[in-house]
C-alpha cells in the first residue's frame, strides 16, 4: 500500500488515509448558520474518500467573518445546525473537522460573488474591524485596535466555540493563524506594532496564538488540535518559515498535535511565485526544525505528487483545497493512480464504477 492510503494516528485516532481536506470558504451563510449546501459540499469529500474533511473559516464571534455570508460557532443555533452535517461526513468514514477563526482587519469584506472589493459598510451590514494595531489591510476599512479586554474576549470566544464544536460531533478543531487573518496578523512584525505584551518579540507576538492553544486544550481536551500557519508572508521583514517553526514547538508544548502549513495573505505587495508544490518546502522546514507533524497543502493536484511528498519526508499528510471542488473523489481516483488494492475506501454505492487492475 502506498503511504498516501496509509492510516496515520491522530490524537487517539485512527485515520484511515492521509489525503484530506483543507477548510474551503463558502460565502453561503445568513447569520453564521450552516444550510444544505455546507452539508452536501462537506459530505461528498467524505464519500470521495477522504481521510478528515475540515470546515470552512468558522467565525467565534459575528465581528470575526471574513464575509457578512461566512458561517459562525458563536452560539448554540450554529451549533445544531452543524450537527447533521458533521454526522453526515463520519457516517462516509471520514473524520470531521472545523477551522475556528476570526478576521480581525480582514474581516467585513465583500464575498468574491458580490462583485465589490473591500469593506462592506455599515449600511449594508459591515462592521468595525478589530487588529493588534489600527493599520489597514490596502484597501480595507481601518481596524481598530485591540485592547486587553479584547483580546480576553477572544480567548474566551475561541474556547466556547471549541465547546460548542464537540458537542456538534467535530473531532478535529483547527485553529486558523494564517493568510492575514487575526491571529496571523499578531504573528508578524507587518502587522503587529504594539509595545505591550502582545508586540515586538517573537514570544510577545506569539502570545495571543498560545493563550488560544491553551484555552481550547483545555475546553476541549479530547479533540484533536491542529494550527494553521502562514509559513511565510512573502515580503521583506515579514514572518517566515523560521519563526514559524519556533512558534510551532511552542503551540506543540501548550498542547496543539499537528501543523497545517499555508503561506501568504498578511500584505497585498506579497510577491509569490506559485506552481506545483510551491509550498512543501515550507512545510518541510517546519516539520525538520520544528520537530512536529505537519500537513503540505497548494496545488497538490495528483495521487502521484501526493505519495512522492510524503515519501520525501516534507510532510506527514496531504492537505487539498481546489483539487477536490474539482473532483470530490480525489482520493478515489488517486487510490486507483497509485494501484492501492483497499477495496473499503469506495462506497458500496459506487463499487460498480472502481476500475480493476487485474
Amino acid at each position: 500500500m502506498s503511504l498516501l492510503f496509509t492510516p496515520y494516528e491522530l490524537a487517539g485516532r485512527t485515520v484511515r488515509n492521509r489525503l484530506w481536506v483543507a477548510p474551503m470558504c463558502q460565502y453561503s451563510a445568513k447569520d453564521g448558520m450552516p444550510n444544505d449546501w455546507h452539508h452536501v459540499h462537506l459530505a461528498q469529500f467524505a464519500s470521495g474518500g477522504a481521510g478528515v474533511v475540515i470546515a470552512e473559516a468558522t467565525a467565534v464571534v459575528p465581528e470575526g467573518r471574513i464575509s457578512p455570508e461566512d458561517v459562525g460557532l458563536w452560539n448554540d443555533e450554529q451549533r445544531d445546525a452543524w450537527a447533521p452535517i458533521v454526522a453526515a461526513i463520519r457516517d462516509r468514514g471520514a473524520i470531521p473537522g472545523v477551522q475556528l477563526a476570526h478576521a480581525g482587519r480582514k474581516a467585513s469584506t465583500w464575498s468574491p460573488f458580490a462583485g465589490n472589493r473591500g469593506s462592506v459598510p455599515e449600511t449594508e451590514g459591515g462592521w468595525t474591524t478589530v487588529a493588534p494595531s489600527a493599520v489597514a489591510y490596502e484597501g480595507f476599512a481601518t481596524p481598530d485596535a485591540l485592547d486587553d479586554a479584547g483580546i480576553e474576549r477572544i480567548v474566551a470566544a475561541f474556547a466556547a466555540a471549541a465547546v460548542r464544536a464537540v458537542a456538534a460531533g467535530f473531532e478535529v478543531l483547527e485553529v486558523h493563524a494564517a493568510h492575514g487573518y487575526l491571529l496571523h496578523q499578531f504573528l508578524s512584525p507587518l502587522s503587529n506594532l504594539r509595545e505591550d505584551r502582545y508586540g515586538g518579540s517573537l514570544e510577545n507576538r506569539a502570545r495571543l496564538l498560545l493563550e488560544i492553544v491553551e484555552a481550547v486544550r483545555a475546553a476541549a481536551p479530547d479533540a484533536a488540535l491542529l494550527v494553521r500557519f502562514s509559513a511565510s508572508d512573502w515580503a521583506e521583514g515579514g514572518w517566515d518559515a523560521e519563526q514559524t517553526a519556533t512558534v510551532a514547538a511552542w503551540a506543540a508544548q501548550r498542547g496543539a498535535d499537528f501543523f497545517d502549513i499555508s503561506s501568504g495573505g498578511l500584505v497585498s505587495h506579497q510577491r509569490i511565485t506559485t506552481g506545483p508544490g510551491y509550498q512543501v518546502p515550507l512545510a518541510a522546514e517546519v516539520r525538520r526544525d520544528g520537530g512536529v507533524a505537519v500537513a503540505a497543502v497548494g496545488e497538490i493536484t495528483s495521487g502521484t505528487q501526493a505519495e512522492e511528498i510524503l515519501q520525501s519526508g516534507a510532510a506527514d499528510v496531504i492537505l487539498a483545497a481546489r483539487e477536490w471542488l474539482r473532483d470530490p473523489h480525489f482520493a478515489l481516483r488517486a487510490q486507483v493512480e497509485l494501484g492501492d488494492s483497499d477495496e473499503g475506501l469506495w462506497p458500496p454505492q459506487y463499487e460498480r464504477a472502481r476500475p480493476r487492475t487485474h
